[in-house]
């Protein structure tokens, strides 16, 4: 039978125990029976196979095979620059995999954060007597002693309470505490049960007794940390987008490389010659640069990010956030600022000085005083300590003592104090406000006490009804005065006023939700607490603006099924209330499978798993448990839902850097493939060798590629759409672009620098140059050159695929121009420093090619101008 549902005497005789509590044999016995009060890890890999992971995916198997063809052809051609270029690979897979495996740690720092909202010491009979012992000695049937602002150990069911008050916010988000009392309960959830204690909650009034029913990972705690350990990670669009050019760029290389292969057979090439230049067609193909420079671009953007109260975690999710379509958001202590309040008075003028609910507010509390964030304050429910600090701010100071007290009751559903001032006795009620009008027979107006006829009734309950339709907590106060021998009963009270309570929203919000709809992010609340108080504060932030949103409660969203839940999330305006965290995870689940790219927003416990299973996790700086924080991707330093919205704008910038720099890189692919085809197909020397492409690749265009990373997001951004799911990172416009026109146009420019230099120094068509002929080496290098110098120019025109480089102020991206220069000091190093010369086989180049290389880079980009400026002119096109 359920624990719930015994009386006290049988709850102890069930888990064998009784109100002396354990004897120390008893508790150790059960100790090895049920194991340790703390959370557990779940089984995980071993490490050495986590490592090994982050140096098998597809992409790393793509550079492990270009090291080790760059390797096989450094052992036929040791001169050839190739085993430069194959330690500069592995050195790519190095990097890359050591900063992803150190993400892994994740998991294992949040399970550590868990433990750490279990109290260390704990009040617990036994023997017969109280003692303090550590929280992981608990087993089931002790006996704990907990008082306000003690943290629940354990589950426990309540065998005495004397005003016992419960926060639950770390497992259910709500922010209202619960009385908990030692009586009986109907089944149900253990959520619900009045005679209950979870672990990981706090007391925030009241003192009482409890025997404890569950521990550890059996605890309903426990159980939240299971699903944030299991809760699969979820991949980011950015990591599927590199996967799967991963698999393009590899089949792309390998099948250049077996065309050159046959190719060069047909043409009756030697075949370690043959092999020797597929080999360099493939790594010419292969972006070894591509993977640090996403990294390095994205962690810029999260150092952006970080400027603008945005805390990045994980990599990934600063593009991630750029693409979310939902935003599933907690409301206390994200929306809103967790803070009670007093909002409205009925009637009006009741919180004067002399009247009875100023007084009332500032005596009728459970409250004690002590330090709360470093100072002197009131500590225990925030409701009770909004009403007392609203009476004493609008009570006369006056001598009272409180003589007596009739404690809150759930079934009640209020309480009373009685206090003596001046030799005067008077009790002071607060609770449910229907209630304490059903006990009232007379209103006080004015200093006077007036009949309450049907009338004046009516008129309390419209503003009961009007102060509930706003969101706000509605509490009744009364009081009645007590003759010297008079027993303190709550009867023929005199009703003082209505008092409305609320937990407003953050100023910022609203605005923040306007930015999310014009860029087509929707928006979802989902919150444990009451469906009213979240519907008013839905419609004050902006959230809701229709007459009928859908607002599912729990019990609701419980009871759908899977395809009942995805077509409720078809409304367009929609609500989840009174939550749990298993409810939270399924409406993500859900989300996910709706195609939607969702962010959770939360700060307690309970957001854990929904924060690990959504595509990005959202935790609040502040006021986030330290559980929240580290399942999340990403924190809010400020707790303001309106970072979330500039950081989703610096998100959609890093999408469209990516493709800035992809473009810019994939570029010099094609001037770094067209020597090696008119050199196998029109007999010619080779124009660019392995190393040169390596001084590219890995070299000259790394910096100015960073710094198209790093580029601001425009104001266009946030008034569109987020991108669709069909939308590739690497397109086809795209690749039209780099390859068959940019790609293209390099080509053509690098090979007429090229032939200029060889006709300049005397060459004809078919003479042979070996490797070492100071002419065969003044062209190459002017090839290479000639490259970077169209690079140089091609970094301004990659800024945007359509607007004129003319629009971007260079002021506006330092570091484009630090590249730029970077750039032309390392090729003029590589010129002209006899260690460049040696590494990169080139050597010194006269004014005359500098000359033409500059003539060409100018019409270059004058070509790529008037490209923009006809797909302006088309209709229909949009920045």
């Amino acid at each position: 039978m359920q624990i719930t549902r015994l009386p006290v005497a049988d709850a102890l005789a069930s888990l064998r125990t009784s109100p002396r509590g354990l004897d120390s044999s008893e508790a150790s016995k059960r100790r090895e029976e049920f194991g340790p009060n703390r959370l557990e890890e779940a089984a995980a890999k071993p490490i050495g196979l986590r490592l090994l992971r982050e140096f098998t995916h597809f992409f790393a198997v793509v550079l492990w095979v270009a090291a080790g063809l760059a390797f096989v052809a450094g052992a036929r051609d040791p001169a050839g620059g190739m085993w430069q270029l194959g330690f500069a690979i592995l050195a790519v897979i190095l990097v890359n995999g050591v900063f992803s495996f150190l993400q892994e740690y994740r998991a294992e720092r949040a399970i550590a954060a868990l433990r750490g909202l279990l109290p260390a010491q704990v009040k617990v009979m036994r023997d017969g007597a109280l003692q303090s012992l550590p929280v992981d000695v608990l087993v089931p049937g002790d006996l704990v002693v907990l008082e306000a602002g003690d943290r629940v150990p354990a589950d426990c069911r309540v065998i005495e309470a004397q005003a016992l008050r419960v926060n639950l916010a770390t497992i259910t988000g709500e922010s209202l505490a619960k009385a908990r009392n030692a009586d009986t309960a109907p089944g149900g959830e253990a959520l619900e049960a009045k005679n209950l204690l979870l672990a990981g909650t706090s007391l925030v009034s009241g003192e009482g007794r409890a025997v404890v029913y569950a521990t550890g990972m059996h605890t309903e705690f426990g159980r939240i940390a299971h699903l944030t350990q299991t809760a699969g990670e979820t991949g980011s669009p950015l990591q599927r987008e590199i996967a799967r050019l991963s698999h393009l760029v590899a089949v792309f290389a390998a099948v250049l490389g077996l065309g050159f292969f046959a190719v060069g057979t047909l043409l009756g090439l030697p075949f370690w010659a043959n092999a020797m230049f597929a080999i360099g067609i493939i790594v010419a193909n292969v972006p070894e640069g591509l993977l640090p420079t996403v990294t390095l671009s994205l962690a810029m953007a999260t150092q952006r990010m970080a400027k603008r109260n945005a805390l990045v975690r994980h990599l990934p999710s600063v593009e991630t956030l750029g693409s979310t379509t939902v935003i599933c958001s907690d409301k206390t202590g994200t929306l809103t600022v967790n803070s009670m309040s007093v909002k409205e008075v009925f009637p009006a003028g009741a919180d004067t000085a002399d009247g009875h609910l100023a007084r009332g507010a500032r005596h009728c509390h459970t409250l004690k005083r002590g330090r709360r964030d470093g100072l002197d304050g009131w500590l225990g429910d925030p409701m009770e300590v909004a009403l007392a600090e609203f009476g004493h701010r609008h009570a006369a100071s006056e001598r009272a003592t409180q003589v007596g007290e009739i404690p809150f009751d759930s079934d009640r559903r209020r309480m009373s104090v009685v206090v003596e001032c001046g030799g005067r006795r008077r009790l002071y009620c607060k609770g449910a406000a229907e209630v304490v009008l059903d006990l009232c027979g007379r209103a006080s107006r004015d200093g006077l006490e007036l009949p309450l006829d049907d009338a004046q009734r009516r008129q309390v309950s419209q503003a009961q009804d009007a102060m509930a339709a706003q969101g706000l907590r509605v509490l009744g106060f009364a009081h009645r005065e007590l003759q010297a021998d008079e027993v303190a009963d709550e009867r023929d009270l005199v009703f003082d006023a209505l008092v409305g309570l609320r937990d407003p929203p953050r100023a910022e919000v609203p605005e923040a939700i306007a930015r999310c709809r014009s860029a087509g992010i929707k928006v979802v609340m989902i919150t444990g607490d009451h469906p009213h108080t979240a519907l008013a504060i839905a419609r004050e932030i902006g959230l809701v603006r229709t007459d009928a949103p859908s607002v599912i409660h729990g019990d609701a969203l419980r009871r759908m099924s899977v395809s009942q839940l995805q077509l409720a999330l078809d409304a367009g305006e929609i609500l989840f209330t009174r939550v749990t965290a298993e409810q939270k995870m399924r409406v993500v689940e859900a989300l996910k499978r709706k195609g939607h790219v969702v962010a959770v927003t939360g700060d307690g416990v309970n957001d854990a798993p929904a924060l690990k299973a959504a595509h990005i996790g959202i935790a609040m700086g502040i006021a986030g448990t330290d559980v929240a924080k580290e399942a999340a991707d990403m924190v809010l330093l400020d707790d303001n839902f309106a970072s979330i919205v500039n950081a989703v704008e610096e998100g959609r910038a890093v999408f469209e850097n990516i493709r800035k720099f992809l473009t810019y890189i994939l570029t010099s692919n094609i001037p770094e493939l067209v020597p090696y085809l008119a050199f196998m197909l029109f007999a010619i020397p080779l124009p660019l060798t392995i190393i040169q492409i390596l001084a590219v690749d890995l070299g000259t265009d790394m910096l100015p590629a960073l710094a198209l990373g790093a580029e601001r997001p425009h104001g266009a951004l946030m008034q569109q759409p987020p991108r669709g799911a069909s939308e590739r990172l690497l397109s086809w416009q795209l690749l039209a672009r780099a390859y068959l026109w940019l790609g293209m146009l390099q080509a053509a420019m690098a090979m007429s620098v090229y032939f200029f230099v060889l006709g300049d120094g005397g060459w004809t068509y078919g003479d042979l140059l070996v490797a070492t002929d100071p002419l065969y080496l003044r062209a190459t290098t002017a090839c290479l050159a000639a490259i970077v110098v169209a690079q140089v120019v091609n970094v301004f025109g990659c800024r945007h695929p359509v607007l004129s480089a003319t629009r971007f102020p260079l002021a506006s991206n330092p570091l484009l121009l630090f590249g730029v220069l970077a750039e032309l000091v390392l090729i003029l190093l590589i010129v002209y420093t006899p260690a460049g010369n040696a590494a990169f086989g080139t050597a010194p180049l006269a004014w005359a090619p500098w000359a033409l290389m500059a003539g060409l880079a100018v019409l270059f980009g004058l070509l790529e101008e008037c490209r923009k400026w006809l797909v302006r002119r088309r209709p229909g096109w949009r920045a």
